[in-house]
């Protein structure tokens, strides 16, 4: 019988075949390489071989663009009429859901399957990346610590398990284990940018720049090399300690050098781009013309209607080109009644419709709609999805608009609240000292 590295069974696969697959799936886990194109080669090789086909799905299915759903969604239809055993038919049932907007339902149905298959390194990445992608911070954690004692440490993948568990440790707030189980995973496996990424986000958590800094700057050359499509994100990561450190314009050089180097159209990088020039518009750094060149390539994607996280940052994007016919196209899409309700049509309107409306009201001066519709909404934000990092804005740009509406005991409030998780951060510093001064030294 073939099977994979870690002992799975593939139906319909011949060894050459499973060769592809296996390198495919370590492709995938070090978001590196061309996993579309060797999974490719695995299906001319045995056109009949399921799991090569299911992987492939999942590939596309889990980039959060809609020429890539669609795309998922033919292959589906596909995997509907061929011979597949339980393993399978359970892959099929996940994606289905998700690609139905089902998202909780479809990382439920791949919690089941990672207890009856733990050794499933496909269905465990893909169900982590659905944790992320809905905000399930416990899951992101726990589906990975579910599998883990069923595995050892000389099995292939074990390291990859291990970063996915730092990156949950991460987001739980379990600061300490998750960098060391990050660190583990790096010295097992240098190129995983997974791992090297949850690190990166432990810094950035505990306010340590100086220190984030030089992680990214000595393991450059893992991370950085134009085989890697996460380089553009773990760039956006160092940018992030620049900013903290007081130095935007570093930020924007490297927003320049590598960030948007390759003017990238892939969805992940566009929230990296439109995110960081956000922040920098905050930092009082702005940003010209780059906000047009980051519109006109969300404009494949912001459809209002895929993936609102993504929307969302579309939206930052319009706003910074004044594309604001866009920005009403995509909340006019939010409020649009749809006959069947999904969960991605719950997430645009708990979350997503009022932190567009409060990023659109920041942007047009109106501050205090800015707080009135930010300040609740950040308790919840997490499910549309994203790391704390990553909807960290939604605090900031809250802050930034209690300061210009002078609404000083909400900003000293928040700043106070930031100074308590990241006491030496300059940017909260910045913002306590601000409106702790009396008001005609402010004026002054």
């Amino acid at each position: 019988m073939v099977t994979d590295r870690q002992g799975n069974a593939l139906a319909g696969a011949t060894p050459r075949a499973a060769e592809y697959f296996d390198a495919a799936i370590a492709s995938f886990n070090l978001y590196r390489g061309d996993p579309l194109g060797t999974i490719d080669n695995a299906i001319a090789e045995a056109p009949g071989f399921a799991m090569a086909h299911i992987a492939k799905a999942y590939m596309f299915a889990t980039a959060t663009e809609p020429a890539a759903t669609a795309e998922a969604r033919n292959i589906v239809v596909k995997l509907a009429a061929m011979r597949l055993g339980e393993r399978e038919r359970s892959h099929l049932r996940a994606l289905e859901l998700q690609l139905a907007g089902r998202w909780t339902d479809a990382a439920l149905r791949l919690d089941l399957h990672n207890a009856e298959y733990p050794h499933d390194m496909l269905a465990i990445q893909c169900g982590h990346l659905m944790d992320f992608y809905r905000g399930n911070a416990r899951n992101l954690r726990d589906r990975i610590s579910r599998v883990l004692p069923q595995w050892t440490a000389d099995m292939p993948g074990y390291s990859i398990l291990q970063g996915m568990h730092a990156f949950g440790l991460e987001e739980m707030g379990d600061y300490a284990r998750a960098e060391d189980t990050g660190r583990q995973a790096t010295d097992a496996e240098p190129f995983d940018s997974w791992a090297h990424h949850a690190v990166a986000h432990v810094l950035e958590m505990q306010g340590r720049p100086e220190e984030g800094v030089r992680w990214m700057t000595t393991r450059q050359a893992y991370w950085d090399g134009d085989e890697n499509f996460f380089k553009v994100h773990n760039w956006w990561h160092h940018a992030l300690y620049l900013i903290e450190l007081g130095k935007p314009d570093e930020a924007l050089a490297l927003y320049d050098v590598y960030i948007r180097k390759d003017s990238s159209a892939v969805a992940l990088d566009l929230v990296d781009a439109a995110a960081m020039l956000w922040r920098l518009h905050l930092a009082g750094v702005e940003a010209g013309d780059r906000w047009a060149e980051v519109a006109r390539c969300w404009d494949a994607h912001a459809d209002g209607r895929s993936y609102p996280f993504n929307d969302w940052h579309a939206v930052m994007a319009y706003l910074g080109a004044d594309r604001h016919d866009d920005v009403v196209r995509i909340l006019s899409e939010f409020q649009r009644e749809a006959a069947d309700t999904t969960e991605v049509d719950e997430w645009i309107k708990t979350v997503a419709l009022p932190v567009v409306q409060g990023f659109r009201a920041f942007w047009e001066q109106d501050y205090a709609t800015a707080v009135h519709k930010l300040h609740p909404v950040r308790f919840i934000a997490n499910r549309f999805g994203g790391s704390h990092a990553q909807r960290d804005i939604i605090d900031l740009t809250l802050i930034e608009a209690a300061v210009r509406s002078d609404q000083r005991p909400l900003a000293m409030a928040l700043a106070n609240e930031r100074l308590a998780l990241k006491p030496d951060d300059l940017m909260n510093r910045s913002v306590l000292a601000g409106v702790t001064q009396p008001r005609s030294t402010q004026a002054a």
